[in-house]
């Protein structure tokens, strides 16, 4: 038990759940952890607990963090053999008949798919929050990331001290679902900007201009934009180490795409963004930091925004 009561399970220690994790385990909460891969040294050493699945955790911890993937993986976590769902089975329940726990998941899926979830771990008597966040590798290392939350108010109030450790903007949109619909909504901003900054740079140099130089002036102007500062400055450095990789926002603008099919929308640019990673993705860089969006437009213009260094 630590000081604030609160004992959390944490599924999924990757690029963004190591260091989610690991700000859990500094604001003094008790950790019980498990990963498809290797679990870092570093937990153990700092007091996590280390558990063999899913299962465990949920039996060990009053509230079950997920951060996987995709889709299909939140549900093997969820149901699967070894799954948390089997470990809420497994738990006590209260005097008022329900198990009480709650179950969170902070990976970017299917909004429709995230609803039948939360219905599936409300039957089992626990309560369920979808809160995926924004803020890349950078935010999760620094505690400040966005967390967009669906689910019931009083959920949300029992996360919170949990968010607060592991983000800054942390908002309540609305019911189950209505977390992901607004990250998907991210997703899509966040791609036609990376798109607009590359096709911008992209210009500036095939017409003989010093991008880096182009970027710094727009920055001061109302063209200015995190997207600019933070992927502006990747493509004229070509530091393309994700970050967020490609075929993640990929399954994202998909995610966006299938959702708009179901709702009788038009994306155009939404779609032209999925086709630019999916053209990155053909040439061998699915891997790579979303920003490397650029190379797609490189490669059809024949030219490179910068020079790759050395």
């Amino acid at each position: 038990m630590t000081r604030d009561g609160l004992k959390v399970g944490f599924i999924g220690l990757g690029i963004m759940g190591a260091p989610m994790a690991l700000n859990l385990l500094k604001a003094g909460h008790a950790l019980f952890v498990a990963s498809r891969g290797k679990i870092p040294a570093v937990f153990a050493e700092a007091g996590a607990t280390v558990c063999t699945n899913a299962t465990e955790v949920a039996r060990r911890a009053d509230i079950v963090i997920t951060m996987v993937p995709d889709t299909p993986h939140v549900e093997d976590v969820l149901f699967g053999e070894n799954g948390v769902a089997r470990g809420l089975k497994d738990s006590e329940p209260g005097a008022d008949g329900r198990v009480g726990k709650l179950v969170i998941d902070m990976s970017s899926i299917s909004p429709m798919a995230t609803k039948a979830f939360a219905g599936k771990i409300n039957a089992l008597g626990c309560d369920y929050l979808d809160a995926p966040v924004s803020g890349g590798e950078v935010g999760a290392k620094a505690a400040s990331l966005t967390i967009m939350v669906g689910g019931p108010q009083a959920a949300f109030d029992r996360a919170q001290p949990l968010f607060s450790a592991m983000g800054k903007n942390i908002t309540l949109v609305g019911g189950n679902g209505d977390g992901q619909t607004t990250k998907v909504a991210n997703q899509i901003i966040v791609a036609l900007n990376i798109e607009a900054v590359a096709e911008a740079l992209l210009f500036a140099s095939k017409a003989g201009a010093d991008p880096a130089k182009v970027r710094q002036a727009l920055m001061g102007g109302f063209a200015a934009s995190r997207i600019l500062e933070v992927h502006g400055e990747r493509m004229v450095k070509r530091t393309f180490n994700p970050g967020f990789r490609i075929e993640l926002h990929q399954k994202d603008l998909n995610l966006a795409l299938q959702g708009a099919r179901e709702l009788g929308l038009s994306l155009p640019h939404t779609a032209s963004a999925a086709q630019l990673m999916q053209s990155c993705a053909a040439h061998g860089m699915a891997g790579l930091d979303h920003s490397a969006l650029c190379r797609s437009l490189e490669l059809m213009a024949n030219h490179e925004i910068a020079a790759t260094p050395g």
